[in-house]
């Protein structure tokens, strides 16, 4: 995982611990498409089809996002596709990855 990356992943997961329920919950949106948009994304990356991320609640979207920011780490390495021919794997899963972080984590007031 890129290093800006790891560290705004702690910072969101740090702030959102912080978060009273009502505003947890007033963000869990924006959280939970950065998450499904993660996984579109190492999806496409990978070769296999995308599927919907499944709606546990506020107090898994952390998780959920901590694994998506792993895999779509993972996914910009060679990627196999469903017909199994090697492709590598676009940085663009992870290309504003940071970026993306960061513009949660300040969003969440």
């Amino acid at each position: 995982m890129p290093p800006e990356a790891e560290t705004e992943l702690q910072r969101v997961v740090d702030r959102w611990r912080q978060l009273p329920l009502d505003h947890a919950l007033s963000y869990a949106g924006r959280v939970r498409a950065l998450v499904q948009s993660l996984a579109d994304g190492v999806a496409e990356a990978t070769g296999v089809p995308t599927s919907v991320v499944p709606d546990h609640g506020p107090a898994t979207l952390m998780d959920q996002l901590t694994v998506m920011v792993y895999d779509a780490s993972a996914a910009t390495g060679t990627a196999t596709t469903a017909n199994a021919a090697p492709v590598t794997a676009s940085t663009s899963v992870t290309s504003t990855l940071a970026e993306d972080l960061a513009s949660l984590r300040r969003e969440l007031v």
